[in-house]
Parts: structure tokens; C-alpha cells; sequence
């Protein structure tokens, strides 16, 4: 899973960034305004995970992953005169999701770029660019297709295709003009099929985290009210954040009680996008390794047998399969064999959050 995270200049992005990930990127109070990106692979927290390493000792622990990439350069007038410069635009439809940080704190020494805080502008300015430059690429795709659909050639599949994406590029285009993200409109599997090469931002779900500074925030809609489909609300205090993140995790503890807050930023953020994207965490047990794979709610036992390998999918025979509840009460394999509770299941057994696989296969 990949994160990009996006912001207008001096938004504190880096900030989160650092938050984050543990990273130590400097922080400036003037943005370079240059295309540079940051990338920082984190581990998933999920106590689950050390739980079973203690239950089956294995000589390799391996947690899922999280890429996060901190991308620089938007600023306002990016979306305008053909959209978005195709370097940036391609750091940034690489991702799974956005996160999209906005500033809610005040800091003289920190000039924000329009003069004053206001949250509901600044994502206001960012949703426009974004839009714009999806208009962009809507227009040049229909002109193109178009100008091949008016020529006669191509076998009656590939007309086939071309007419079905100009039906729905001509679906995007007015939800576009009328300053309205992607992500509002309902899109089966087939249209997110077809739209796949073609570089459009808004339509990707997004996480947006107001950085309150010193202030705790609890409900992040009353910062703003922003409603739209496949996209959450959440605020962090970004500099007690990034300290935090720097803490061994006994001094992090500590910090945690003294300041109140219940969950880190990290794991706060992690959980949300897991949510946003309608993943899941199953596991793998064994002497040799205890892993977290990560998975789509609604995926079945092929598909979770295809994520740890394509081998485990083409020869799917049956999945020996254990809740993690289930586990933790028996204690070892032996006893959840004695109890019934390690059961088998076939192709279509629709994965659960925290069911332990191991799948038996033939190639």
C-alpha cells in the first residue's frame, strides 16, 4: 500500500511526514517549492502480530507495510494551462490514497503561503488544482478517442473498449466542470478497470489530516465540514507527533499518558487508511515466520493464497483456517485441532480480519 502526501506549501506535510514515518527530513518555514519527493517504508503496528511471535517463536517476525510518499510542489495555479506537470502528476497517481495534510495552527515564525489560516480555503485551493488538472486529462483522452473511434480501423473488441471508456469519460467530464471530485461519483470494478492508465487524482480515496499544532482536536469536522464519498477526516498535533515519533517506546508510553492521547499518529492514520482502502490484516504462523499480509475486505481464500504467492492461487486445494480470537484461547495448533476450531475451507471462503491461514496447494 502506497500514501501520498500532499499539501500546499508550508502546510507542516513534512511535519506528518516525520510523524509518521520516524523520519528526521528537515523542516523549513519557506518552501523551496521544487518537485522532491521523500519515501519511508513503516511496519503496521498490530499487537496481534506480537502475540503470535511469542505464541510460535519463529525465527523471522514480518509485519505488513506501509509506503509513504511526502510529495512536494503543489502549490495554487498547478492545475491550470494543461494540468499538472507530468513528473508530479505521476508521483502522484502511483499511490492507493492521498493524504492530504491541511494547516490549523498558527506560527509567525511559519508564514503561511496565502497570509492567514483557513482550513476551508486551503483545501478549497488544492480540490480546485486537482480537479482542474483531471479536466485536463478528461479533454485530451476524449479528444483522442475520438479521432480513433472516427476511423475505421480496429477489430470489433478494441471498438468494443474505446466506446465503453468514452462512456465513461464522458460521465467524469460534467462531475469535473462542476468542481466535483471523482471520488463522489460510483464506480463498479469494470470502470475502475478501464480507467486505470489514465492519470486522473481525484478519483483516489483520500484521508484528509488537519495538523492542529498544540491543540487537541477530537472531532476533526468541526475544523471543517467536508463531505464527499471514499474520503475521512482526521486531525493530529503534528509536532508532538514528530517528538513522539523520536522517543524510545517506554519514554513514547510515558509522553502518551501525560499528554492523553490514546492512540499515536501512526497507528491512528494506518487504521483510517486501512478503512479508506477496505483492507484487512491475515496472518501466516509458523516456526520459521510469523507474518501480517494485507488483503481487500471481501477477498476470498484464492485471493489471500494469490498475495502471499501466485503459486498458492493456481494451485489452491484448501485453507486451514483459525480465527485469531480462536488461536489466542487454544493456545497452540494441538489444542484448536482438539477443540474443532481449525477448520477447512474451500475457494469461496470470504477472508475475516484477523484469520490465520495456511493454504494447502498442488502445482
Amino acid at each position: 500500500m502506497q500514501i501520498g502526501i500532499i499539501g500546499l506549501p508550508n502546510s507542516s506535510k513534512t511535519t506528518i511526514f516525520n510523524a509518521l514515518t520516524r523520519g528526521k527530513i528537515e523542516t523549513a518555514a519557506f518552501s523551496s517549492g521544487k518537485l522532491e519527493i521523500h519515501t519511508a517504508m513503516v511496519d503496521v503496528p498490530d499487537p496481534r502480530v506480537d502475540t503470535l511471535s511469542k505464541m510460535f517463536s519463529p525465527r523471522k517476525t514480518t509485519r505488513a507495510q506501509v509506503q509513504y510518499n511526502d510529495i512536494a510542489g503543489l502549490a495554487r495555479g498547478i492545475g491550470e494551462k494543461g494540468g499538472i506537470d507530468g513528473n508530479l502528476l505521476n508521483q502522484i497517481v502511483q499511490n492507493d490514497a492521498l493524504l492530504h495534510v491541511v494547516r490549523a495552527f498558527e506560527d509567525p515564525t511559519v508564514p503561511h503561503i496565502e497570509e492567514t489560516i483557513d482550513p476551508a480555503r486551503d483545501l478549497e485551493i488544492l480540490d480546485t488544482e486537482l480537479i482542474l488538472s483531471d479536466l485536463a486529462v478528461v479533454e485530451r483522452r476524449l479528444e483522442r478517442l475520438e479521432a480513433t473511434l472516427g476511423k475505421r480501423g480496429g477489430t470489433p473488441a478494441e471498438r468494443d473498449a474505446q466506446l465503453k471508456e468514452q462512456a465513461l469519460v464522458l460521465r467524469f467530464k460534467p462531475q469535473l466542470e462542476a468542481g466535483k471530485p471523482l471520488r463522489d461519483l460510483p464506480l463498479s470494478d469494470d470502470d475502475l478497470r478501464i480507467m486505470k492508465n489514465l492519470a486522473l487524482v481525484t478519483a483516489k480515496p483520500q484521508l484528509v489530516l488537519f495538523n492542529t499544532g498544540d491543540r487537541a482536536v477530537s472531532e476533526p469536522s468541526t475544523i471543517v465540514r467536508y463531505e464527499h464519498q471514499r474520503t475521512m477526516l482526521a486531525a493530529l498535533q503534528g509536532k508532538l507527533e514528530m517528538e513522539l515519533a523520536q522517543m524510545s517506546p517506554e519514554d513514547a508510553q510515558e509522553f502518551l499518558k501525560e499528554y492523553g492521547i490514546t492512540e499515536p499518529g501512526l497507528s491512528k492514520v494506518i487504521r483510517l487508511s486501512y478503512a479508506l482502502l477496505g483492507l484487512q490484516s491475515f496472518f501466516t504462523v509458523g516456526e520459521d515466520e510469523v507474518r501480517a499480509w494485507t488483503v481487500r475486505v471481501g477477498a476470498n481464500a484464492v485471493d489471500a493464497g494469490g498475495v502471499i504467492h501466485t503459486d498458492l492461487a493456481r494451485g489452491f486445494i484448501r485453507a486451514e483456517v483459525i480465527s485469531y480470537a480462536d488461536m489466542i484461547s487454544a493456545g497452540d495448533l494441538a489444542e484448536a485441532r482438539k477443540r474443532g476450531v481449525l477448520r477447512l475451507e474451500g475457494k469461496e471462503y470470504v477472508v475475516q480480519d484477523g484469520d490465520i491461514l495456511n493454504i494447502r496447494f498442488n502445482v
